[in-house]
């Protein structure tokens, strides 16, 4: 892992701005919020081809799926609480019902958001997101991974959601790093216990794993970059395998990542998944890296389940 850090939210809006010269479908929408999402990068480069719809995020998504059926690919963007939130209805009804070809990358989601407190901090998106049939859900870690996600999505024919961070985490893959809709990432292979992880905690996880494993406790952190579909043959391979199961996430820990894993255990391997995230209440105002201590979801609260 490298100490370089880069927000997710800013390696998307990188990214986007690159897959405009290659594909030329794709148009850009955002609510009055393209510096904060980085799609001001794009908008720059193609001010032809992006449309700032003003604080109306329904409306946003219903014209991207409208535009979606013009042979358009359309990359929507806002906070995550107003993308997920607000918007729902649109989604579940304008966008997955018809399957259409709509990218919904939101920006700022979790406790990681910070000072902007509860009212900001979208700890459901996952659930909700995942909930709605046609959807894939993505949930990147790193730059790296999320210049992949952003190029994937543009691969999928259908709905995406892409659960992008505020915070600059550091980048922990190499440029050249594979990745695969659906399959897990396995860093390491311990036994003592598996850390399901992902987003923006997963540096958290390999920190603690680099101190874990200096006390002889060695486990593997598995990062979960696709929510939805969900891995099913890495996660029966790791209740099988090791001795913990552990998932953490900044969510809610109802409907999220953990849940996702429990729904796969409890029919196909039944065994105890140790669920880590916001324990079904709203956040708190805080810088973010003082949210993530309370919440436990640092390194050193990692630490402290072993």
């Amino acid at each position: 892992m490298k100490d370089e850090k880069i927000a997710t939210r800013q390696s998307y809006g990188e990214k986007l701005a690159e897959l405009g010269d290659k594909y030329k479908d794709i148009v850009v929408f955002d609510a009055d919020l393209s510096t904060a999402t980085k799609t001001s990068i794009f908008a720059k480069k193609y001010p032809e081809r992006f449309f700032d719809m003003g604080i109306a995020e329904a409306d946003m998504v219903s014209t991207a799926a409208g535009m979606s059926t013009c042979g358009k690919t359309p990359y929507v963007s806002t906070f995550a609480m107003f993308a997920a939130g607000r918007a729902y209805d649109q989604i579940r009804n304008s966008v997955c019902y018809p399957n259409l070809n709509v990218k919904i990358c939101a920006t700022h989601a979790g406790i990681t958001v910070g000072e902007d407190g509860a009212t900001h901090q979208m700890l459901e998106d996952l659930a909700l997101m995942r909930v709605i049939p046609n959807m894939t859900v993505i949930s990147p870690s790193d730059d790296i991974q999320t210049r992949w996600a952003i190029e994937e999505a543009h691969n999928i024919k259908g709905p995406v959601y892409i659960r992008l961070s505020r915070l600059a985490t550091p980048i922990i893959y190499e440029v050249n790093q594979k990745f695969e809709l659906g399959k897990m990432v396995q860093i390491g292979d311990g036994t003592d216990a598996s850390i399901f992880v992902t987003g923006d905690v997963v540096a958290e996880a390999i920190k603690a794993q680099e101190i874990l494993r200096e006390k002889g406790i060695n486990v593997r952190v598995v990062d979960v970059h696709t929510i939805k579909p969900i891995d099913e043959e890495t996660i029966i391979k790791c209740s099988k395998e090791t001795k913990r199961l552990i998932s953490i996430e900044d969510h809610n820990i109802i409907g999220g990542l953990g849940s996702a894993i429990a729904e796969v255990l409890t029919s196909k391997n039944p065994c105890k998944l140790e669920r880590i995230g916001i324990k079904d209440h709203f956040g708190k105002s805080a810088s973010a890296k003082e949210l993530l201590h309370y919440y436990g979801l640092d390194a050193e609260g990692i630490l402290k389940l072993f």
